[in-house]
């Protein structure tokens, strides 16, 4: 009696488990809210990392194979072999996020400190990791500032690099480029100097190429020409191509051996994950095509606001464009509150404006109407230009116009 008694308390606290372990994350309206969702994305300049998967995009990812890629999956072999072809490498291997490829990439490299990495002061690895070069690598860092303000060159490196054997300072022993970086393109023939000076002093070279799809088809220059000069390349499918998750680090066969016993430490190991494989298979062979229309729609967004008479301070190269609307008596923060007022809203979070794949084409009309309004607001408010001459530092002492910014009362 006993025994029954414990065993029909233990069948009822199994069936209470059950019951609370019900979980159902689906809304009643889940497809609507996809929509939704869909929709302000087409309206957001925040980052191309928010585009969501198509439904056609779906159907191809459920199809993949179910195999677990700590020891065998298929889908996950048959993308890392592909893109390690694209890129020209012997080798892939398939990250959950950008974050993990840099950082795996520049471990993998590094063997016993000191050492240190070089790179643009701007940088991803160095300014939006959360400080990992310090925490998983132990590296020493060092920012560089281009003295051209775009893109570094072999000057910059010459200048900072850490050579020799002064036991006061960590030696350089990864050089990280981007590209793009803030969505300007690094000429390859900069690249290329780098690289040959950084061969010839033993170090090791790696990109953060996560919109390094962007460079290619910019440029027209193959992805496997871009990646020549590294020895390391984290190609992102999230960013750009429109991808859930996802980055491929690249190297030689021995490189990327090392780099997924790193992966599994890092608890990058991951199990059945053809699903998002397949996605961002789907993303490289479908959504590709679509940057050079991304390229154009972002140029139209940049004349716009310059023939309104917003100041560029980062041209549209790729797919950003950075601009100053104070010079039309705009502060941002009341563009950005005026935006999201629209009858459809418009997001952007600062001064950088990212076009992506899905972004619609009359959300950049409607933008620019709205910075065109405000403009007019402000002129009717008595807000002015003024134009003074200030001698330049040419040869000739030639004059040029530059404009100062005034906000000028009605009374007036």
């Amino acid at each position: 009696m006993e025994n029954s008694a414990q065993n029909i308390m233990i069948e009822a606290a199994r069936e209470r488990l059950f019951r609370d372990a019900k979980i159902d994350v689906l809304s009643a309206t889940q497809d609507a809210e996809n929509e939704k969702a869909r929709a302000e994305v087409a309206r957001s300049f925040i980052s191309d990392t928010l585009t969501v998967p198509t439904p056609k995009m779906q159907a191809y990812a459920v199809q993949a194979s179910l195999g677990d890629d700590v020891y065998h999956e298929p889908t996950a072999i048959a993308l890392e072999t592909a893109i390690a072809r694209l890129s020209g490498k012997e080798a892939a291997l398939f990250m959950p996020s950008g974050t993990m490829s840099n950082q795996i990439g520049i471990r993998t490299h590094l063997k016993q400190p000191p050492y240190n990495v070089l790179c643009d002061h701007r940088a991803h690895i160095y300014k939006y990791e959360v400080g990992g070069l310090g925490f998983h690598s132990g590296a020493a860092v060092t920012p560089v500032l281009p003295v051209n303000q775009h893109h570094l060159t072999l000057e910059d490196v010459e200048a900072n690099v850490t050579l020799g054997t002064d036991m006061h300072y960590a030696p350089t022993e990864v050089i990280a480029l981007e590209n793009t970086l803030n969505g300007t393109i690094i000429p390859q023939n900069d690249v290329l100097a780098i690289a040959a000076f950084a061969r010839k002093e033993g170090i090791a070279m790696h990109l953060d190429g996560a919109r390094l799809w962007h460079v290619a088809a910019e440029t027209g220059i193959p992805l496997s020409e871009l990646c020549a000069p590294f020895d390391s390349v984290s190609l992102c499918f999230s960013k750009g191509l429109g991808a859930p998750v996802g980055s491929c680090l690249v190297g030689n066969a021995d490189f990327i051996r090392r780099a997924r016993r790193f992966r599994k430490m890092f608890g990058g190991g991951m199990r059945q994950i053809g699903a998002l494989v397949g996605a961002a298979a789907y993303a490289v062979s479908n959504n590709l095509s679509f940057l050079p229309g991304v390229h154009a729609l972002t140029r139209k967004l940049e004349k716009g606001l310059e023939e309104i008479g917003c100041e560029i301070t980062s041209r549209a190269e790729t797919c950003m464009v950075f601009f100053d609307p104070t010079s039309i008596g705009v502060e941002l923060a009341e563009l950005i509150e005026r935006a999201a007022a629209l009858p459809h809203p418009i997001r952007l979070s600062g001064s950088r404006l990212v076009v992506h794949i899905q972004t619609a084409p009359e959300t950049v009309d409607d933008f620019l109407t709205l910075v065109r309004t405000l403009a007019e607001e402000k002129r009717a408010a008595g807000f002015v230009r003024l134009a003074q001459a200030v001698k330049t530092n040419g040869k000739n002492g030639i004059y040029k116009e530059v404009f100062v910014r005034t906000s000028l009362s009605r009374s007036l």
